[in-house]
């Protein structure tokens, strides 16, 4: 099976498109490419119990992050801060990604 190419990096700003958080963004906080998936804060929280490692401590709930499809998610670009796909031009011997919609370098 083909991996997909991942144009997203950590620390990107994006918006999820569908699940139960569509429509809100946040900043990528780890990418998995052999899932396909990645973290985003403050998005996609699950629940999870963490029991009291000390006698008088208190256990508690804890909001963590889970993963979430890399296709659910768009990339908003810093320039025009629009939902956009995101291109590459070789400039010299660099490559570098920009805004599909203002050509702005991303």
């Amino acid at each position: 099976m083909n991996k997909p190419k991942i144009k997203i990096k950590k620390g990107d700003k994006v918006i999820v498109l569908k699940g139960k958080d569509s429509g809100k963004s946040g900043k990528v906080l780890r990418i998995m490419p052999e899932d396909s998936r990645l973290v985003i804060e403050g998005l996609n929280l699950l629940k999870k119990t963490v029991r009291a490692k000390k006698g008088g401590e208190k256990g508690q709930v804890i909001d963590t992050p889970s993963p979430i499809n890399l296709a659910n998610v768009q990339l908003i670009c810093s320039s025009c801060n629009k939902a956009t796909r995101v291109g590459y031009r070789i400039k010299g011997s660099k490559k570098e990604r920009y805004c599909k919609k203002c050509e702005a370098k991303n």
